[in-house]
């Protein structure tokens, strides 16, 4: 009876995922730039330790980012793992401030072994959200008039992905994600000019441009991932991992429509790529109740082509520090079986401001808790998480958010053989 009302949770959240996917979860107006907020893929655990994942290994909860690391789930387990997350985003330009709220439905994945040495796991991801709607006033000046420029969008890229992780030794495993890549992402541009008279001395009018694009993105991904554990006596070991995901072109369908007193849509030939990706981390665990980690990720997003514009971004880094602490792994008290966990990060974003710079810089902390689920193996996971997003530009926003993410990971004995006596 516990599988079957945990399996139906399951599928219910597979079936509100499908319904709440398309919704945005961002008003940030840095995802004006390129494809927009690039999404966290960590879960739960990772979350709350500041995103560290490559050295990451765990059999109670799915580390999509490292696919190396499905082999830790060991033969009996079938993981279901589903997270939602909500926040409040504080904005200042230092003149103008504003608080904006979203929720989202961030991930589902599902995880068992399909044999002795080969790991499965698949699931749905975000990869990136657009969302932002911002105005600015003009003054008239002796070549312009007075006017205002609103742009505005909406959209984002999906991933259905697969992954497999292959136990090459004891202690080395390798892993690859394959993903389906889908999404639209619409932006607008408007330019509102005052009422002048008209040519002919009978009236006014309010000449106006308007400028519509949509991409809609058909692709894929891979990333390809490595973890080497070395133990050192009996309560020590540490864990090296490595991730590469290869950048290409992405299949896109393009169009550009522009509006004055006509209205002109023209199909477009456009270039949309992804960079490369490299990550590596490092993880030691003590007695199995202390991890402690550190990753470096890079992304050479300055190389890469947006609607054929070359150099369109600088490059993307992150350095993720994180921890977690477990009391007693056989604890008679329910708090001594707690998981706690916190972690920061601080990384130099994609985005390119106008004048070529570098437009932002962000730094998160994080801090959470692992809560076992009674009589069961299940866990629920709580994150809270700071993120300060610095513009480095004159007139840049600067954002302070608070995030509040849930992940809950069913975790059952299926695969098991029963005997009758």
């Amino acid at each position: 009876m516990v599988v079957f009302r945990q399996t139906l949770c399951a599928l219910m959240l597979i079936f509100f995922t499908g319904v709440a996917w398309a919704q945005n979860n961002t008003n940030s107006p840095y995802t004006r730039y390129g494809y927009g907020d690039l999404s966290n893929q960590s879960f739960g655990n990772s979350r709350a330790m500041g995103g560290v994942a490559y050295g990451l290994r765990s059999s109670y909860q799915i580390n999509p980012v490292n696919p190396a690391s499905y082999t830790a789930v060991d033969s009996l387990t079938f993981l279901f793992e589903g997270g939602v997350s909500m926040q409040n985003d504080n904005m200042s330009d230092g003149i103008v401030k504003l608080n904006v709220k979203n929720s989202s439905l961030d991930y589902i994945a599902l995880q068992f072994r399909l044999f002795k040495k080969l790991a499965f796991t698949g699931g749905l991801l975000p990869y990136s959200n657009v969302g932002y709607n911002v105005a600015q006033t003009f003054d008239k000046t002796s070549s312009s008039p007075a006017y205002t420029k609103q742009v505005s969008g909406e959209g984002g890229i999906h991933q259905a992905f697969v992954g497999f992780g292959y136990k090459v030794l004891d202690n080395l495993s390798i892993g690859i994600n394959g993903s389906f890549m889908w999404g639209d992402i619409a932006r607008s541009l408007v330019m509102i000019y005052p009422s002048y008279p008209s040519v002919s001395g009978s009236g006014t009018t309010t000449p106006s441009y308007t400028e519509y694009t949509n991409t809609q993105v058909r692709s894929y991904k891979l990333d390809f991932g490595i973890q080497y554990t070395q133990p050192i006596g009996e309560k020590h070991k540490v864990t090296l991992g490595a991730v590469f995901s290869p950048g290409h072109s992405l299949n896109n369908t393009s169009y550009i429509q522009t509006a004055t007193s006509v209205i002109n849509k023209t199909d477009t030939v456009a270039t949309f790529e992804i960079p490369d990706t490299y990550g590596a981390g490092l993880t030691y665990i003590y007695d199995d109740r202390i991890t402690v980690g550190v990753d470096y990720t890079y992304q050479n997003w300055g190389d890469v082509t947006y609607f054929n514009q070359k150099n369109a971004f600088c490059d993307r880094t992150k350095i993720s520090l994180g921890a977690e602490y477990l009391p007693s792994r056989n604890a008679k008290s329910y708090f001594g079986l707690v998981r706690y966990r916190v972690g920061g990060y601080y990384s130099t974003p994609y985005y390119k401001a106008e004048n070529g710079e570098r437009a932002s810089r962000e730094f998160g902390v994080t801090a959470g808790l692992g809560l076992p689920v009674p009589r069961s193996r299940s866990m629920v996971s709580i994150t809270g998480q700071f993120v300060r997003v610095k513009g480095l530009q004159p007139g840049m926003v600067s954002e302070n958010v608070l995030k509040l993410s849930v992940g809950v990971t069913f975790n059952e004995i299926w695969f098991f053989k029963r005997k009758v006596d």
